[in-house]
């Protein structure tokens, strides 16, 4: 039977799934702030059958830099170990699918609105974001952007994630919503953004340096 192992680990939330059968057979979710290290083998061991699967999807960022690296260093070890496949997933996709998800039941007649933006907590007081479609399509690229910035770049668009709380310190009366990314809502995902490359997706530039002042390569956001 084909499974597929959800890691998301991205955010202060560590959180993993098991799909089968295009539906979540077992799921755990906790907010561990920065201990994903400790907990995130041991939540993957109490899934049925240890949770050994056939693919292994990843939260890649953009997101806790320490957080992204567990979350792939266990998928491409457990991957290994299993002979399984292993591809990534965006966090700020992740959180938008949820919104649109709860903005816009099945059965609801109300139209989902035309963009939410996707905002999570960033280093040096920054957030990221990016807006989405409702069909789940960007309609803006990442970027690591200023409270201030943010609010400018969203306008009147709905804009949910945990960075959110930096917002409403600028603009009060933001339509918004505190959310953390949660393996389980992988299965709202479009096909082509559960296909990223198993690497992290930083979001910006890497503070650390290397000797005479050059930075580390990182992927492009």
């Amino acid at each position: 039977m084909f499974r597929i192992l959800v890691i998301e680990t991205a955010t202060a939330a560590c959180s993993v799934a098991l799909i089968e059968r295009g539906a979540v057979i077992a799921r755990a979710h906790a907010v561990v702030g920065r201990g994903h290290a400790e907990r995130l083998l041991p939540m993957i061991a109490e899934l049925p059958d240890g949770g050994r699967a056939d693919r292994i999807l990843v939260d890649v960022g953009p997101g806790s830099f320490t957080g992204v690296r567990v979350g792939i260093a266990a998928a491409r070890g457990l991957a290994l170990g299993w002979g399984a496949e292993v591809a990534g997933m965006s966090s700020l996709a992740l959180v938008a699918a949820a919104a649109f998800a709860r903005l816009s039941p099945d059965g609801s007649s109300l139209a989902p609105p035309p963009v939410v933006a996707a905002v999570l907590e960033a280093g040096h007081g920054e957030v990221f974001m990016q807006s989405f479609s409702p069909q789940l399509e960007p309609v803006s690229p990442l970027a690591s952007l200023t409270p201030a910035a943010a609010v400018a770049a969203i306008g009147q668009a709905p804009a949910v994630g945990n960075g959110v709380g930096r917002l409403l310190g600028i603009e009060p009366g933001l339509d918004a919503q505190q959310s953390l990314p949660d393996a389980g809502d992988a299965l709202l995902l479009p096909p082509a953004l559960l296909a990223l490359p198993p690497r992290p997706l930083y979001g910006r530039a890497p503070d650390a340096k290397l000797p005479g002042g050059r930075q580390p390569d990182a992927p492009a956001a």
